[in-house]
């Protein structure tokens, strides 16, 4: 705060009353206040005031997830409470939405309450907008999907093999014509699924230029939908790869309603609870949610604790569990 009275040529009071969105101050004098903390990348530190109080850290780690709804991500959020309740840290953990803008200001809502570190699922193009925070050493550390535009530690699985497992698994069950049901394009990940798909395909010989592919499945309904105008085609698909677990809900949801559960093949990407329990159970590629969450937290308290070696991406391996519905034989 003394850096951006001193650059907007004020008093301290008046930076704080501008920030704090207080009146009695004129609106030239606003405008040059603001301008000084967009150079200087200042944000109003709620938490400022207790801490030189207490001389401590927050205790509280910011987590970011697509939706906290999701399966995936619960499983992720439990694995960092169980892990970071061992050091006394609080996760506050919010939804991403797959929203660039929200990414930001939610990204900005964390560091206004200064907490100790970040674990991010992002979505924007680019994270260099963080590259403040790492010159000031702030732990970061990213899930599920890369950070660009900065180096920083990452947890993530190889989702272009884990895709092509799933390929392989349906071509040896006899499957050519295998639908692909994936998420939004600008998704890291789903386009990551994709390329693992589609070059197994072609290592096996398979045109790809006629493959149904059904992009832009970001929820259940989407991916019901997809499902049903493949079956009413004049070529429907008997295998279906879906991408990720909620288009795999939508899959199940349009193949029993037409049907034909035990008559196409299915393979998801994501486990899900009482997948087993269903008929047939469904087959997935696994990523262990449980696992990046704990790893993720190891690096996060690492980064706390002082660590400052060269970031690294980390992965965690994929695994095929077959439970039935990925082994239906083709009957073409």
């Amino acid at each position: 705060m003394k850096h951006v009275a001193s650059l907007a040529g004020v008093g301290i009071k008046t930076v704080s009353r501008v920030m704090n969105d207080e009146p009695g101050v004129s609106e030239d004098t606003r405008q040059r206040v603001l301008r000084a903390t967009e150079q200087l990348n200042y944000e109003l530190d709620m938490a400022a005031g207790s801490l030189r109080r207490t001389g401590r850290a927050t205790a509280s780690i910011g987590l970011l997830l697509p939706s906290v709804s999701n399966p995936f991500s619960a499983e992720i959020h439990r694995a960092l409470e169980d892990a970071l309740a061992e050091r006394g840290i609080a996760v506050f953990a919010a939804s991403l939405d797959d929203d660039a803008e929200r990414e930001r200001k939610l990204v900005s809502a964390f560091m206004r309450r200064r907490v100790d570190g970040l674990i991010l699922t992002t979505i924007a193009r680019s994270q260099a907008y963080l590259a403040p925070e790492l010159a000031r050493n702030m732990p970061l550390v990213f899930i599920d999907r890369e950070p660009m535009g900065i180096d920083a530690d990452a947890i993530v699985v190889d989702n272009a093999e884990g895709a092509a497992a799933a390929t392989r698994h349906l071509i040896a069950h006899g499957h050519r014509n295998i639908a692909f049901l994936g998420d939004r394009t600008d998704i890291q990940t789903a386009r990551e699924r994709r390329r693992g798909f589609l070059e197994e395909l072609g290592r096996a010989g398979v045109a790809t230029v006629d493959v149904p592919i059904r992009s832009g499945c970001h929820d259940e309904n989407a991916a019901r939908q997809a499902v049903v105008e493949l079956l009413a085609s004049d070529n429907p698909p008997t295998a279906i790869f879906a991408s990720q677990n909620l288009v795999t809900f939508g899959v199940l949801r349009a193949l029993r309603e037409a049907g034909a559960s035990k008559r196409v093949a299915l393979v998801g990407f994501d486990d899900f609870p009482l997948a087993d329990l269903l008929d047939p159970g469904v087959t997935v590629i696994a990523q262990h949610p449980d696992r990046i969450g704990a790893l993720a937290a190891e690096r996060i308290l690492a980064r706390i604790d002082g660590d400052r070696s060269e970031p690294r991406t980390y992965i965690v391996p994929t695994e095929l569990i077959a439970r039935g519905s990925g082994e239906i034989h083709s009957n073409q």
